[in-house]
């Protein structure tokens, strides 16, 4: 069968290649500002389901549909893609010396038979001082700006600034790899 990963997250895309290298990428179109609920758990699968639901028609071989979505929640408050450069200098500063939790909610559908799966994962990752220099040079690379909480994974830039990890790196690119796998088993 076919595995499709529904998103144009190219850091999605990447870490992807960890639940299989045989696989191919459709972009759906959605409107995620327009789906809101106060708990990011509920909300990422939200998104996740408007993801599948815009791809359906599109597939039409029998495949494997994988989508997902990713907030970062920091003092209770979810944080979605920073909106501008000062917004993602704004998230990256309040990091420092706190604890983020990542929330990925993942949607599996195999599109022959339309039966959905879906589960959340999460990663909390505690920071050291993140300082200033090193939120300069990740938002002139610019992927930040692309990234939930404007947290580009545990990249080579901030890696150094992290005290502490529970979970997965792929999970913080978006791609909780064996909650993945489990779920796709579940719509085979």
């Amino acid at each position: 069968m076919n595995i499709i990963l529904g998103s144009s997250s190219k850091f999605r895309q990447h870490a992807f290649t960890q639940v299989t290298p045989d696989f191919t990428c459709l972009a759906p179109d959605v409107d995620e500002k327009a789906i809101r609920d106060d708990d990011p758990k509920r909300l990422t699968l939200k998104i996740a389901h408007a993801k599948a639901d815009a791809l359906m028609p599109n597939i039409i071989e029998p495949s494997i549909l994988v989508t997902a979505d990713q907030v970062v929640v920091f003092k209770g408050i979810i944080r979605e893609k920073p909106d501008s450069e000062a917004q993602c200098r704004t998230f990256l500063k309040s990091y420092s010396n706190n604890a983020v939790e990542v929330v990925n909610g993942v949607v599996v559908t195999n599109t022959e038979t339309g039966k959905r799966a879906e589960g959340i994962d999460t990663v909390r990752v505690m920071f050291e001082t993140i300082p200033d220099h090193a939120i300069d040079e990740l938002i002139k690379e610019g992927d930040a700006l692309h990234c939930a909480g404007g947290l580009k994974g545990v990249c080579s830039l901030l890696r150094p600034y992290v005290a502490s990890m529970k979970g997965t790196p792929e999970s913080l690119q978006g791609v909780p790899v064996a909650l993945i796998k489990r779920l796709m088993e579940e719509v085979r």
